[in-house]
């Protein structure tokens, strides 16, 4: 079934209780006498709640309705938060290097709004040596304990330990700082480059005031 409301001469009923274009209420007219006044404003006249008794319409411009409403409703999906769960595997000895490697990982993710699954995979005689990963897991945590916390303790699965991070900023707030901060590196550059181009304009404006050398007398 259609979910689009019935407009203009595709209404049929006897009457409406009709609002105008600002919003203001015209009261109970018949149909025809609404369709008229729709004509005369040049707009649709809509039907916004047909189980109304009688179903109220209003008068608008339907094509533009539908385009504004569309506009809406892709900003709220462009917007919408999604829980999104990364994940990141080390091993209990991990060198240095590689765990700051992994660590930066995990800042860049909570600092996205994301949350984070340290999954630590122990092989052959690691197994035996399961507080090697409970004691990795928490020097990760403590290490980006401004950015996150600690969602899911860290829990022994098979092979693996697995603990789960959890940002301290929504999703929805870190969406919006990244907007933010992408606006203000484009100004940046735009600054930037509109003073390269003042630079260049000096420059060549100098260029073409500098007088020529005057030339010798022939035989001098």
């Amino acid at each position: 079934m259609s979910t689009e409301p019935r407009i203009n001469d595709r209404i049929r009923v006897p009457e409406v209780r009709l609002v105008g274009p600002s919003g203001e209420q015209v009261g109970i007219v018949p149909l025809a006498k609404a369709l008229e006044l729709a004509q005369e404003y040049d707009l649709d006249l809509v039907e916004v709640a047909a189980t109304a008794r009688p179903p109220v319409c209003k008068l608008m411009d339907y094509g533009k309705f539908k385009y504004e409403s569309a506009m809406k409703a892709r900003e709220a999906r462009k917007n919408q938060a999604h829980t999104v769960i990364k994940e990141m595997k080390l091993r209990p000895k991990i060198d240095p290097h590689d765990y700051d490697t992994k660590k930066g990982h995990v800042v860049r993710f909570l600092k996205q709004g994301d949350k984070v699954k340290i999954t630590i995979m122990f092989r052959g005689r690691e197994q035996s040596r399961p507080e090697l990963g409970y004691r990795l897991l928490q020097r990760l945590a403590e290490d980006v304990q401004d950015l996150g916390f600690v969602e899911s303790n860290p829990k022994q699965d098979g092979r693996n330990m697995i603990m789960v991070l959890g940002p301290h900023k929504k999703k929805t707030e870190a969406m919006a700082e990244a907007r933010e901060a992408a606006a203000a590196r484009k100004a940046e550059r735009q600054g930037r480059q509109d003073i390269d181009a003042d630079v260049d304009a000096d420059v060549a404006t100098d260029a073409d005031e500098t007088p020529d050398a005057e030339q010798a007398p022939e035989g001098e």
